[in-house]
């Protein structure tokens, strides 16, 4: 038996959990390109970014943020931009900018937690509704069932169970892991965004910037 004849005979309930399934796949691949391409070396972009800076090419400084695709460079790129303006300007400018890029990293991981938590409650959905035909199926043979007239309905109920734990499992561990590395990224842009407010309090920026 394949796993499609599986699949057919595991009962109307099959169908949600397909879904569910193609959803967390979305999801996972999804989140997994974005997380990606938002990698970068924090410690190797603010040394490079501080160089630029002091020598106080704020153009300068704004075209390297614009040349990196990351979640870092496009927050300090704001504060960059609002730095004649004065640091309460820019500490505002990069507070904005940081939890409109942590919200992008974390957009959808809702969407693949239910899917956790839905897909292995759909299954055990289909395992209950079937124990219930199988207790009718006993009910109509007057109690003279034998294990074998009730052994086919049991097994095709306990599948949308094994099916519902085979689509749940791996997305309870991605979305995990998609946590875990948003968490990282929102340490890495804090401790930067502090690291350049210190800079632009303390004065070491060229007072000469050029306005962009």
């Amino acid at each position: 038996m394949n796993l499609l004849e599986l699949f057919l005979r595991g009962g109307i309930v099959m169908w949600p959990i397909l879904l569910c399934s193609v959803i967390g796949v979305v999801v996972i691949v999804e989140r997994f390109l974005v997380l990606r391409r938002a990698h970068i070396d924090a410690g190797q972009f603010m040394m490079r970014l501080r160089s630029v800076l002091q020598r106080g090419d704020l153009l300068a400084a704004v075209n390297f943020c614009s040349r990196t695709d990351a979640p870092l460079a496009r927050i300090l790129k704001q504060g960059i931009t609002k730095y004649p303006e004065g640091p309460e300007r820019v500490r505002e400018a990069i507070e904005n900018a940081g939890k409109e890029e942590a919200f992008k990293l974390e957009q959808r991981l809702g969407m693949l937690a239910n899917v956790a938590g839905i897909a292995p409650l759909l299954g055990f959905l289909g395992t209950v509704t079937g124990m219930i035909g199988a207790f009718r199926m006993i009910e109509q043979l007057g109690g003279s069932a034998t294990p074998a007239d009730l052994a086919g309905g049991i097994w095709e109920a306990l599948l949308t169970t094994a099916f519902g734990l085979i689509v749940g499992i791996p997305a309870y561990g991605f979305y995990n892991h998609f946590v875990s590395r948003v968490s990282r990224f929102v340490f890495e842009m804090e401790s930067a965004s502090e690291e350049f407010l210190d800079l632009v309090r303390s004065g070491k920026l060229s007072d000469n910037v050029e306005k962009s």
